[in-house]
């Protein structure tokens, strides 16, 4: 009888330690995931500015349809990223991801930079050569230091009313997005 118990409780406690295994490893192996969706949309070092949703259209995203959406994707391996310019006064926000798709930076318009975007986007061993001032950088820049090399940049604008879409959308293709090399 004990041994039927020890095998019983043997079978469920390596059944419970395969089903943790699975579950913690099944996130790192997903590719249906936003970071290789935004590789098939997003080329490296330009910025995107995402089409309109129309009603009952998919929306694999999850994105807000009442928003513009502008992303640009950077690898810092090659130098720090640079993306910047004007967009207009309505609401905007930005948010730095990684390639696990987890925000290492975020900001609005309403932080005190107006209309103006001008970021800077370092990995660690380019913020070390930053503190000891081997970069020459404007000032104002906002300086965002991300873990890994791969990042996703999203610049989110709020248009006031339907009819200016366009014209906000013309401005946010307008962001510059590149690296320093």
């Amino acid at each position: 009888m004990s041994r039927l118990l020890f095998w019983i409780l043997g079978g469920v406690v390596l059944g419970g330690l395969i089903h943790l295994v699975v579950i913690l490893t099944l996130p790192g192996a997903a590719v249906r995931d936003v970071w290789h969706r935004l590789e098939d949309s997003a080329p490296l070092e330009t910025l995107v500015v995402f089409d309109d949703l129309a009603p009952g259209q998919a929306n694999p995203l999850g994105l807000d349809p009442e928003l513009l959406y502008g992303v640009c994707r950077l690898e810092l391996g090659d130098g720090p990223g640079i993306v910047n310019g004007e967009l207009p006064l309505a609401f905007w926000s930005v948010a730095v991801f990684n390639n696990d798709g987890h925000v290492i930076y975020s900001t609005t318009n309403r932080s005190g930079s107006g209309d103006l975007l001008d970021m800077g986007l370092f990995n660690p061993a380019q913020t070390r050569l930053l503190a000891e001032q081997r970069f020459e950088i404007d000032e104002g820049l906002l300086i965002v230091e991300a873990q890994g090399n791969d990042v996703a940049v999203v610049v989110r604008l709020a248009p006031p009313h339907p009819a200016m879409r366009e014209r906000y959308r013309e401005a946010l293709s307008q962001l510059s997005c590149s690296t320093i090399r």
